[in-house]
């Protein structure tokens, strides 16, 4: 924000729903009353003229300060104000249309009583153009005095002159595309513009003048054949970039100056070409008006920019800036009411704003504070107590200050029992069709608050229909609500099944009343604005957050069970099983019996899952074919089961794993996810090498254009191409590659999520150490070549070692800062996890209080390790008895499901 805004002195909006753009604006003495009038033409046509004539700075619009306000035929391109008629050197305006050029006189009448002055627009003369025009310019052409000539650019790039009333000739210039701005030099009788080819060129009115008549493009091209003048350009300057405007100026303190304003850049050029400066901007942007020259040789410029700021430059020197409310894309400068410098500016919707630069200057002069004599032993009591209360607030552990006990603003989700009817997922997001579910999001505030948006957040692959919406305001005791899909996006399952909504706002000054009467009654010299701008400062930045879970449906659908499976999970529970139709009632039919024990899930995207609960033993098992795939279906059922049993009489009820932990299939996840960041190291190496040689072949080859002796290229051309189609299939491969690493990450990240939760079930871990688990192998929510999931989970996991599952005081100690970089392999990180796993076995427990290394754990079997042999060893030379609970291989052990067990809904024994 800038510290200064620009003053406003008189403003409005001109019409409603108007498009306005660079020439729609122009400021001069139109009515010939040697007084300023603003003149605004906008795309639908509308000719308005404003005298403005505030009663005191920033008040209303006026009836009468609106002279003129006609509605013409066509749309209105720039609008001018010259000597554009012959007879009278009188100023008259000229309209642009895009098939016509209209010159008008303005008049007005003297009003009589209380009726105001009547003005008048009278058509005096008007050129039909056969051609679409884009811009025009006008001045004494050829050196006339007294009165301006016409030159109108067309779309085409033919330049048509119009000595006022008649038309004078038509000129197509050279190798033009599309048109740019277009300005008259005085001073070298010449027309400068910028062509498609970032090129400023200086055409001479002699020349064009004299040149050959063409009535086409095709004419002009073949004037090089013919006889005839050729059009000739006076100079021609590079500039490298598109131009936004040009303006030249001649004022008597400075020489006569070519200014293009680019879109990154601003030139200013002599008049033979040569540059003067060229000053990089730091912004994009949107108009700018060189207006006086206060130091000899220097040139003051306006430049306005798309972050509504006005800078005032000195050649290169930035001398102020100014805060608007508005983007500017046409700025001017006028004199009204003896004020001068007023500065006129007008955005694309239709803000016209005149405003002058500098600040209120402030009278506020402190009181003198009574002398007084200082009582120390006061102060030496204040200060124990402030110390006192100090080391009171800093005992307490809470980072984030508490939550008051009536929030301002209340965030509720509802989320629909059942899914939508008609599915507002795109057609073409998932090949299967996919099922939507509805989301009401409710808004409450209990005051009135600001700048609502509300953020809706899943996790891919799933989306939402809008994520971001913004409310302007929500008056206090009212509530808003809004209706959202979610829906599956991608082609494979979600790694969980949860969302987040936040909603941020600003509470009003009245949250604080000591505050703002403080600056309402305070006697300062402030206007009205500057002290809302002080309150308004004053409101406080708050969040609202809601966390929702998403149903089960809406990623899979009941199927029949399958008989077999590859990967096989026993969950036991301390308490008589429950029928599967209780625990999963929203996937039973009308058809389906009320008591089964076994049911069958099929992924949208993925694989089958089957559930089966033992008749005999208070035991389930999910098996499924892919290991990632059966996190949602086991974290259900143990979210579940807790559910049903989470009543009084059932406070001892428990799931537990009875192991061991399926390593194995876990570490094969890993090795593919880490094969994928591989793969996407050597495209990037492949991909440097390729455009290492495709720039060595180009410069091979300007070498060999630039040459004046002809010599023949040497397949260069063909190696050229066939490197081209190289980065390009690389490009693609890469790309490819990027999409199947953020998959296997998605699955990664599901198999974690299910180890976290058997070793939490497996050494019934509590939830703070289950946290801590979860920090330890979930570091990232999403992947990167630059930090990648593999050694941060390695990092953490060797804290957790050296911490609280250490074995010895000389572990505690080893702290490494080693910086993380992505490995060579994974068989450091698999060692680890396995040891920690171990570890936990063995009567480890996981802690990060500040007395954790007090309770390291002494675990039978076991002798310091250094941590070098921690690196180095494998799980082949771990001590008899380590792994006892642990499994390194395949569960090839635990038996397969039989017919007779699916059909009997009973799970064989596996002791």
């Amino acid at each position: 924000m800038s510290l200064f805004k620009a003053r406003d002195w008189w403003s409005t909006y001109v019409g409603e729903q108007e498009e306005f753009d660079q020439g729609c604006l122009r400021v001069a003495d139109v009515d010939n009353t040697e007084s300023d009038k603003i003149i605004v033409g906008s795309y639908k046509g509308v000719l308005r003229i404003y005298a403005p004539e505030p009663s005191k700075p920033g008040a209303a619009l006026q009836p009468e300060e609106l002279i003129l306000e006609i509605q013409l035929q066509d749309p209105i391109l720039q609008v001018e104000v010259g000597k554009f008629v012959s007879d009278t050197e009188l100023l008259h305006m000229a309209v642009l249309h895009p098939r016509k050029l209209s010159v008008y006189a303005i008049s007005g009448t003297m009003g009589t009583v209380g009726h105001g002055n009547q003005y008048q627009l009278k058509l005096i003369y008007e050129h039909s153009l056969q051609r679409t025009a884009c811009n025009f310019t006008f001045g004494g052409f050829g050196g006339v005095k007294g009165r301006d000539l016409i030159c109108i650019q067309f779309m085409d790039g033919m330049l048509m002159f119009f000595e006022q009333e008649s038309f004078a000739f038509g000129r197509f210039l050279p190798g033009c595309l599309l048109p740019g701005p277009l300005e008259y030099c005085s001073r070298t009788d010449s027309f400068i513009t910028v062509s498609s080819s970032r090129q400023v060129e200086s055409y001479k009115y002699q020349v064009l003048a004299v040149a050959t008549d063409a009535e086409n493009k095709h004419d002009s091209e073949h004037q090089k054949l013919g006889s005839g003048k050729r059009l000739m350009k006076d100079w021609m300057v590079n500039i490298g970039e598109q131009a936004l405007d040009i303006c030249i100026t001649s004022f008597s303190q400075a020489a006569s100056s070519i200014l293009v304003l680019g879109e990154r850049n601003l030139f200013c050029f002599k008049e033979n070409g040569q540059l003067r400066f060229m000053k990089k901007l730091e912004y994009n942007p949107s108009c700018f008006l060189p207006y006086t020259s206060v130091l000899q040789g220097t040139i003051n410029i306006l430049i306005g920019n798309y972050n509504n700021k006005l800078l005032v430059y000195q050649d290169v020197t930035l001398k102020w800036v100014a805060q608007l409310p508005h983007v500017p894309v046409c700025v001017q400068v006028g004199n009204f009411q003896d004020l001068k410098g007023v500065v006129v500016t007008l955005s694309d919707s239709g803000h016209l704003q005149c405003s002058y630069l500098g600040t209120d200057p402030s009278f506020f002069q402190a009181p003198k504070v009574e002398s007084r004599e200082l009582n120390y032993d006061d102060l030496d009591s204040e200060m124990k107590e402030l110390n006192k209360i100090i080391r009171e607030a800093t005992k307490t552990q809470d980072i984030l200050p508490k939550a008051e006990s009536t929030d301002d603003l209340k965030v509720t989700v509802v989320v629909s029992p059942n899914l939508d009817a008609v599915s507002q997922a795109p057609d073409n997001s998932v090949d299967v069709p996919v099922p939507s579910i509805s989301l009401k999001v409710t808004i409450w505030s209990r005051l009135a608050v600001q700048d609502v948006k509300l953020s809706v957040c899943v996790q891919s692959p799933l989306a939402v229909t809008q994520d971001q919406l913004d409310f302007a305001a929500l008056e206090a005791g009212t509530s808003r609500s809004v209706t959202l899909s979610v829906f599956l996006k991608e082609s494979f399952p979600p790694a969980t099944l949860g969302g987040d909504i936040a909603v941020s706002y600003r509470t009003p000054t009245e949250r604080y009343p000591e505050v703002k009467p403080w600056l309402i009654d305070l006697n300062l010299p402030l206007n009205s604005d500057l002290k809302n701008n002080l309150l308004e400062e004053l409101s406080v930045p708050r969040i609202a957050q809601y966390t929702f879970s998403l149903p089960l449906k809406l990623i899979c659908q009941p199927v029949p069970p399958s008989k077999n499976a590859v990967h096989k999970i026993t969950i036991d529970t301390n308490k008589p099983p429950v029928n599967i139709s209780v625990l999963f009632p929203d996937f039973l039919g009308e058809s389906d019996q009320e008591q089964i024990n076994v049911l069958g899930f099929k992924l949208l995207t993925g694989s089958t899952i089957t559930l089966l609960a033992s008749k005999t033993s208070s035991r389930y098992r999910v098996q499924c074919d892919q290991f990632e795939d059966l996190w949602l279906i086991t974290k259900q059922l143990v979210q579940r089961l807790q559910e049903t049993f989470a009543t009084e009489e059932h406070k001892d009820f428990v799931c537990t794993f009875p192991g061991p932990i399926p390593l194995q299939e876990y570490f094969q996840l890993i090795d593919q996810h880490f094969e994928m960041r591989l793969n996407a190291e050597k495209y990037k190496e492949l991909l440097s090498e390729r455009a290492v040689q495709y720039r060595a072949i180009q410069r091979r080859l300007l070498t060999h254009f630039k040459d004046k002796t002809p010599s023949p290229l040497r397949n260069l051309d063909t190696l050229l191409d066939g490197t081209y189609r190289q980065i390009i299939a690389l490009a693609n491969a890469a790309e490819e590659n990027q999409a199947k690493l953020y998959q296997t990450f998605i699955r990664l990240k599901s198999a974690t999520q299910l180890m976290v939760l058997l070793i939490g079930l497996w050494q019934k871990l509590n939830g703070d150490q289950v946290t801590i688990l979860e920090a330890a192998f979930l570091p990232l929510t999403q992947d990167s070549q630059e930090l990648g999931w593999e050694e941060c989970v390695d990092a953490a996991v060797v804290h957790l070692l050296r911490t609280c599952l250490s074995r010895s005081s000389k572990d505690q100690a080893l702290n490494p800062t080693n910086q993380l970089s992505m490995p060579k392999d994974t068989c450091r990180l698999k060692k680890h996890i396995t040891l920690l796993c171990d570890r936990l076995s063995k009567g480890g427990r996981l802690s990060l209080a500040a007395d954790a290394p007090q309770h390291a754990i002494n675990m039978p079997g076991f002798q310091a390790i250094p941590e070098s042999d921690m690196e180095e060893r494998t799980a082949d030379h771990a001590p008899l008895g380590t792994f006892q609970n642990l499994a390194i291989v395949t569960r090839k052990s635990e038996p397969d499901l039989s017919q007779s067990a699916v059909e009997e809904n009973v799970i064989p024994e596996d002791r």
